[in-house]
This record gives structure tokens, sequence and C-alpha cells, in this order.
């Protein structure tokens, strides 16, 4: 069968610049509220305005910039309403997950100790950036575990602003082997097909981040008590 497409073209720079740009925000160099100087960045990345412009467009349309009118652009600033809606969403996705995962095979879990361990290492080695790439990895494989193409989608369009919110909570932690143990008592839940204790600790985990990043918020509190 003959499809009348385009050849696939190669990232163009405005493509480079704005993925470049994404994870300067996403793993804070670039911090929340901070402006973005055209001219400077033009510099940095030795190109002209026109791409760095298309690129910053770009992340705007992706929710992570803002424009404002005679100020120019600005990384967001999650509110506690983003947070609170961002982990209202991964709680439902993820529980979805974790049950689905217990009422198909709960033996694949293997993949979410390989995640745990490397976590472990990580937070024995007293690095938090370490720590997050891996909180991150053990949660995208939950989902992906779950077999379902949705919710792997869906978990996908939050990776981004998650990957900011472990950014924030990294500052949280006294001692980040917290987050360790969290993550290891999902993991032991899911492997006894334990449901109602997977989705509270799943829940439980979702609800401490809300209220490291956004204190007085809460996701399963009546809003009038937020």
């Amino acid at each position: 069968m003959e499809l009348d497409v385009e050849p696939v073209a190669r990232e163009s720079t405005a493509g480079i610049i704005a993925r470049q740009l994404r994870a300067a925000i996403t793993t804070g160099s670039l911090a929340p509220g901070a402006q973005l100087g055209e001219a400077e960045l033009a510099n940095q990345f030795q190109v002209s305005r026109g791409p760095l412009r298309e690129a910053m467009q770009r992340l705007v349309q992706e929710g992570l910039l803002r424009s404002e009118p005679h100020r120019g652009l600005f990384v967001v600033d999650l509110e506690p309403e983003d947070v609170y809606d961002l982990y209202a969403a991964r709680t439902a996705i993820e529980s979805a997950a974790a049950i689905r995962v217990i009422r198909t095979d709960p033996r694949p879990v293997g993949e979410l100790w390989t995640a745990h361990e490397r976590m472990t290492s990580a937070a024995d080695r007293e690095d938090p950036a370490a720590v997050s790439d891996a909180d991150l990895e053990f949660h995208e494989r939950l989902v992906a575990l779950s077999g379902s193409k949705r919710l792997a989608r869906m978990m996908r369009t939050l990776m981004v602003e998650t990957r900011m919110c472990l950014t924030a909570l990294q500052r949280t932690y006294a001692d980040v082997r917290e987050r360790v143990t969290e993550h290891g008592a999902i993991i032991e839940a899911i492997a006894a097909g334990d449901e109602r204790l997977a989705t509270a600790l799943l829940e439980r985990h979702m609800e401490d981040a809300v209220r490291r990043l956004a204190p007085g918020t809460s996701l399963f509190a009546s809003r009038s008590e937020g």
C-alpha cells in the first residue's frame, strides 16, 4: 500500500532547542518563575532568534512557559491547584494500573524492584537527582506493566509536570530513604495481590507529595477543609 506522505525530516533546530530548554525546566536548571532572556539564550545556543522563538512558543503551548505582555517569557510556577490536579490524575491512573497488574499477573513486579534498587543505590550515594530519576522510572513502569495503552498514554502527558514536582520534592525530605521505603511497600502490596493495600499506599504516597508541595492542600480531604 502506497501512502501519500512526506519523508520524515531530521529534528529541526527549533526542536533541538525546545528539547534542551524542556530538560532544563524539568530538572530545575531553569527555576520556576525564571525569565528567559531572548538575546542571552540566542547567544548561548549560537542561533538566530527565529528558531529560538519557535522553540519557546512550543513550550508555551506545552504549558512550561508563560507569556506576560510587555514583560516576556517565564518558566511556569506550579500553583497548588496545578499540583492537586496533577496528583489527582496520577492517583487515578496508577491505582487503576496497580489493580490491573494484580488481577492479571503480579509476578512482573521484578521490573519495579529494579527501579527500587536504583532508587536505593542513589539514596545510599546521597544523590537526590538520581533518586528522582528512579522514582519516575518506577511510576512509568507500574503503568506500563498494566498493559493498558490508554493508561500509558495518559501517564505520558503528565511526565513533564511530574518531573518538575520531583525536582521540587528533593528539597522537602530530610532523608531521601523515606521515598525508597514508600515505594518498596507499594511493590510488596502488589506482589501480595492486595488491591486495597496497594491502592491505599499509592493514595498515601500521592497525598504526601501534595502536602509537601502545596501545604494546606489535600487530595482526599474536602476542598473546604483545604
